[in-house]
């Protein structure tokens, strides 16, 4: 419950925060040349000059913009990536997974077969090479240009490579489920094949499919971190988890509040996704020991 309150916490912060900050003042494109020293662009006060309440998390180095309002931009991108990819991998598997495990036989191999292709791609390799020529590719099919059509691909491609590993279990799921009793009654009542597959098989699937939705969430946060960290995330002035630590390593030594401020906030969002799945995960396990 501590977890969930957290998350609910980060969600309305992403949601509301940046206008709340904008209404009190905080910009996160606003250069404050005041904050830092006109040679070497460090913060001019201690602690990566935080402040209060011009700076409470201090500046960014060599531009003086305020990192609180950074960080709930960067949240807002960084949900939003990781929120849509977990929707459309969820959507996918579900569908994919149901469809392969009850059809069965050359239907059920094919899919099969298929997810092993998708799944035997170098993952990191692929989204680095396809950066820039899928995102010229969906501004051309109207996307709007810029960070939009960057964050569009972010969510495309982890979907794309994610949705297998979801499938597979929903597939192993429904090849022991369509043997049940309630499968056959609505067989033998002449029921349709999607009556079947979406109103008597997957209203039963929900256990295993919300845990895996509360574990995809945070490794699909880390994932959109790692990628800005590599450069294929948003452009400045737009930042990211990813992005903020990308810049902080330079200056790790003299002001290592930069790095340590997005890094565990980013650390605290992904461990209460993880601590909420794994607590999910024992509620709704009939066969665990509370």
């Amino acid at each position: 419950m501590l977890c969930l309150v957290v998350l609910v916490l980060f969600y309305l912060l992403a949601i509301v925060g940046p206008f709340v900050l904008a209404a009190a003042g905080y910009s996160p494109y606003t250069f404050d040349r005041s904050a830092i020293s006109g040679s070497g662009g460090g913060p001019i006060l201690p602690f990566g000059g935080i402040s209060f309440p011009a700076h409470p998390l201090g500046v960014e180095w060599g531009t003086g913009r305020d990192i609180m309002s950074q960080l709930l931009t960067g949240l807002r991108i960084s949900l939003i990536v990781a929120t849509a990819a977990t929707i459309l991998t969820v959507t996918i598997g579900v569908v994919v997974g149901i469809v392969a495990g009850y059809a069965g036989g050359r239907t059920d191999q094919v899919i099969g077969r298929f997810m092993d292709l998708v799944l035997s791609f170098p993952f990191l390799l692929i989204v680095l090479a396809l950066s820039g020529v899928m995102t010229n590719r969906l501004e051309a099919l109207g996307v709007p240009g810029g960070n939009t059509a960057r964050v569009v691909y972010l969510i495309l491609v982890i979907s794309v490579f994610g949705w297998p590993y979801l499938a597979r279990i929903v597939r192993g799921q429904v090849l022991s489920m369509r043997e049940r009793e309630f499968v056959e009654a609505a067989v033998a009542m002449g029921a349709g094949r999607r009556r079947i597959l979406f109103g008597e098989i997957l209203p039963n699937l929900w256990a295993p499919i919300l845990v895996y939705t509360t574990l995809t969430l945070p490794s699909y946060i880390g994932l959109e971190a790692a990628l800005s960290y590599l450069g294929v995330g948003v452009l400045p002035p737009e930042t990211t988890f990813g992005a903020m630590l990308a810049a902080s390593v330079a200056y790790f030594k003299v002001v290592p509040t930069y790095l340590f401020i997005p890094g565990g906030m980013l650390v605290i969002l992904v461990i209460s996704f993880n601590l909420l799945g794994d607590a999910l995960r024992d509620a709704l396990d009939p066969r665990a020991t509370h």
